[in-house]
Order: C-alpha cells, then structure tokens, then sequence
C-alpha cells in the first residue's frame, strides 16, 4: 500500500502532472488495494486513473470514465489485469445495483478504483486509500488520505 503519511497533499498544475503522480503511486499499490476519488465533474479523476494504469503497465490510451459500463479491466503487457476502475456516478447509494455486480469478488485480484464512491459501496470494498481532488482549471489539489485494510 502507499507509503505516505497517514495524510498528504500534493498540487498539479497540468493534466499531465495529475496523470505523472498516478503513474508514480501506482508502485505503491497492490492487488487487494481499493483507491476511492472524490471530486467535482472534471476534477481529474479519470485522469489519476490513466496515469495509474500507465504506472501499472498498462496502455493509459485505453482509459475512460466507465460510466455507462461500470466497470473497465485494464491489462498490462501479459494480458493479465493489472488494473480495475469502477464509476458508480449514477448508482450512488443504491445498494441492491452494486450487489448485482458481484463485489468484490468480481474485482479481486488487482487494485481497484472507484469514482464516486457512495457509503453503500464501503461495506463492499472498503477503502484502503482515499484521494480527494479539488481545484479550479488545471490546478488540482490532491488530498490523500491511507486507511487500514480490513479483515
């Protein structure tokens, strides 16, 4: 799991630094870790993502909000998954739709993002970090936040 503080903060000035710090958190991740973003519409939440799965080996070419789908896999150069992002922007708490997905066997495995992450969601996949993006145009506020995992 990432080893920062318990707390941190850091600041972008571009979409391409927000998608640099992905890509350097990503060797802090492990299969089992489950990455919450929070932010406004445009906050650079997909973007985090993409440099993520690029610190992941992935192609970061492939990476989109998965709102309509729910949920991307993205797979590094041997094919296995190496990466899974969730966008639950229009579920938010509604429990029931996010059982029917199967979590979180269906997302074991490899780490995990959730885009807009609703409280029905903790009981499924608790968070082991929590990034919070803010800030106006391309200057972005990054506020993480290191959980213990559960169980």
């Amino acid at each position: 799991m990432w080893g920062g503080p318990l707390g941190a903060e850091t600041v972008t000035h571009s979409e391409g630094e927000t998608e640099t710090f992905g890509e350097r958190l990503a060797s802090s991740l492990t299969a089992g870790d489950v990455v919450y973003l929070t932010g406004e519409l445009g906050a650079g939440k997909t973007t985090l993502v993409r440099g993520l799965a690029r610190g992941l080996g992935a192609s970061s070419r492939e990476v989109a909000s998965p709102t309509f789908a729910l949920l991307h896999e993205y797979a590094g150069s041997a094919g296995e998954i190496v990466l899974r992002h969730l966008d639950l922007f229009r579920l938010g708490d509604r429990f029931a739709e996010l059982e029917v997905l199967g979590l979180p066997d269906s997302v074991s495995g490899a780490p995990v993002c959730v885009e807009w992450p609703g409280e029905a969601i903790r009981t499924l996949l608790p968070p082991t970090l929590e990034i919070a993006l803010s800030g106006p145009g391309e200057t972005r506020t990054l506020r993480l936040r290191r959980l213990p995992r559960s169980g």
